[in-house]
């Protein structure tokens, strides 16, 4: 039986989780184990008892061991001494399952479940396993003799529920709601649930009926008779719906249910203005509560759209709503979020998302959204100021240091945006944005190389490549410098070839590779990817250029180096006194 053991752990890993059914499976290895002694003694001699016992506990005790080899061998010889153990074929399932598939234990669990009847752990496992193969039908009838062995189990009649309704069998559905109806007592959960059997089975006065049961046995809970008016609304009696609302609302003058109701109600029967006027006095009303009021005026807002998408009367309402104070940031969330979609002008949407914000300033999502806003404009300032602010609120978010340091960047101020990137990356642990954590190291070795730490950035870009290997552009920096300073070339040109291959129309990634190559005086190799770069270069970069016109002048090309070299110039080359003399020599002059 050697390699068995790992295909065994996964089996029992499934049937585990299939045998999961709550506190009443009893599917350890100690529970069949409890019944071996009833098992064994039935049919076999006395001798073959004790033998089987001692077969059987060491296969268990193996099992619980973690040898599972063992205990496979075990249990099949205690099955051959005894072939009546329910329980041993119960515990072979699941290594049977591995061997020969679903359906070898599926009909070993059939067996346990037949030499012992009574077990329930064993007929739960036959049960859901005939779920899992799509055998409603014997899954119906192993629930059911569970269901009659232990009728004080809810879970079993609620999945019996299920089941008989991916039959469409209606009336069974409500014999099994009916016994749970007698084990648990009536509740609101059982009367909806009978009514949508009703409903399906197109018994509209079955249905009503079960709800105003219902609503008479609980003549104090005014819900059941607001749910009773609904009801009465859907089913085309407005009238009669109408009357439950004012019975209601005569009881409990503020029932906001019944008011909601209402609304409906109104637009039902033709009185939009009516609705309209309600449903603004539930939504500037201080006793709505707020979860309300975002549900009101979400229905608002999608009654608007669907009716043309005129704002005027939208903005108006949530003008009204957001002038009074707000216990929560929801409805100006809403707000915020509605002006996106009608794309108003920027500044009204930022001035939304300050709302949100004056509200609760630890809504990272709204800061998030705002600081997208002023960054796209450019104000840097701006990201800076609220940047900081969410890290007075949310000091773990790594996303605000990574927007503040960007800002001190854009601002050239390096030595903030670094001390910025090092507290953010000391924020880091195991739940961490890989891709955030690989940017920061990576601007991290951009800036530190720009400061002359060279050592300091390859290490940065080090730990950037650990979390994410392909991060391009560090890749592409990485490989640049390294080149630059002639140094570990042909890790660099590694680095670099992933770029190109990564996008071989990036004319920066081209010209670093190309220069790489130049660098190892792969002249031939490196003029290919070069004159690639320059077709590729939109942006006519004066160092694509040089670089180009080096290239071309090492591989004999003097003309097409010296005509390169002059558009470098053109271009606002920084490096304009090298170019003159390559330009006045005629040749690369190695700087």
């Amino acid at each position: 039986m050697k390699g068995l053991s790992q295909h065994i752990i996964i089996c029992l890993l499934a049937v585990a989780s299939l045998s999961g059914c709550g506190p009443h499976a009893a599917s350890s290895p100690q529970s069949a184990a409890s019944v071996a002694v009833a098992g064994a003694s039935a049919g076999v001699s006395y001798n073959d008892s004790l033998r089987f016992k001692m077969y059987y506990y060491e296969a268990v005790r193996q099992q619980a061991a973690g040898n599972l080899d063992a205990a496979y061998d075990l249990f099949r010889h205690s099955l051959a001494i005894n072939p009546s153990a329910a329980e041993a074929y119960f515990m072979l399932s699941s290594y049977e399952g591995v061997l020969q598939g679903d359906s070898a234990a599926l009909a070993y669990v059939k067996k346990a479940s037949e030499l012992s009847p009574g077990n329930n752990a064993y007929l739960e496992r036959l049960a859901t396993g005939y779920i899992m193969t799509g055998d409603v039908d014997e899954a119906v009838k192993a629930y059911e003799r569970l269901a009659h062995n232990s009728p004080e189990r809810a879970d079993v009649l609620n999945i019996l529920v299920q089941l008989y309704g991916q039959q469409k069998d209606y009336d069974m559905m409500l014999d099994v709601l009916q016994r749970m109806e007698a084990l648990e007592g009536d509740s609101e959960d059982l009367t909806l649930a009978k009514m949508r059997v009703y409903s399906m089975q197109g018994k509209k006065d079955e249905e009503f009926n079960a709800l105003k049961a219902m609503s008479d046995k609980h003549p104090n809970d005014l819900n059941y008779r607001v749910m009773t008016g609904n009801w009465l609304l859907q089913n085309g009696k407005p009238a009669e719906a109408y009357a439950e609302y004012l019975k209601v609302l005569e009881l409990d003058p503020e029932n906001l249910s019944a008011k909601m109701s209402m609304i409906d109600y109104y637009r039902t029967s033709g009185q939009p203005l009516r609705a309209d006027s309600l449903q603004e006095a539930l939504l500037v009303s201080a006793k709505t509560p707020v979860e309300n009021k975002v549900l009101l005026m979400r229905q608002v807002v999608a009654d608007s759209e669907s009716s043309g998408g005129d704002s005027t009367e939208v903005l108006s309402i949530f003008k009204k709503i957001l002038g009074q104070p707000q216990e929560t940031s929801d409805m100006a969330e809403l707000y915020a979020a509605y002006l996106t979609l009608k794309q108003m002008p920027q500044d009204s949407i930022k001035k939304a998302l300050e709302g949100v914000l004056a509200i609760s300033p630890d809504n990272s999502a709204a800061r998030f959204q705002l600081l997208q806003a002023v960054w796209t404009e450019q104000d840097f300032d701006s990201v800076v100021e609220i940047s900081r602010q969410g890290l007075d609120y949310n000091s773990d978010e790594m996303a605000f240091y990574y927007f503040l340091g960007l800002a001190y960047v854009q601002k050239d101020d390096d030595d903030d945006a670094l001390e910025t990137f090092r507290r953010g990356v000391s924020q880091i642990d195991d739940q961490s944005n890989p891709d955030l954590v690989s940017d920061f190291y990576a601007i991290m070795g951009d800036i530190l190389h720009d400061k002359g730490y060279a050592d300091e950035a390859y290490a940065a870009y080090d730990s950037c490549l650990q979390w994410k290997d392909d991060n391009l552009g560090c890749l592409n920096n990485y490989a640049y410098y390294l080149s630059e300073e002639n140094r570990d070339l042909e890790k660099a040109a590694q680095m670099s070839y992933r770029t190109v291959q990564a996008e071989p129309d990036n004319s920066t990634f081209l010209d670093t590779y190309a220069w790489i190559l130049f660098k190892q005086k792969k002249y031939a190799d490196a003029l290919q990817y070069i004159d690639m770069a320059v077709e590729n270069d939109t942006a006519k970069s004066a160092v694509i250029i040089e670089h180009a016109g080096d290239i071309h002048a090492v591989n004999g090309d003097t003309e097409g180096a010296v005509k390169y070299w002059k558009e470098a110039l053109d271009a606002g080359s920084d490096n304009a006194k090298a170019i003159r003399r390559k330009i006045k020599e005629k040749k690369y002059v190695e700087e």
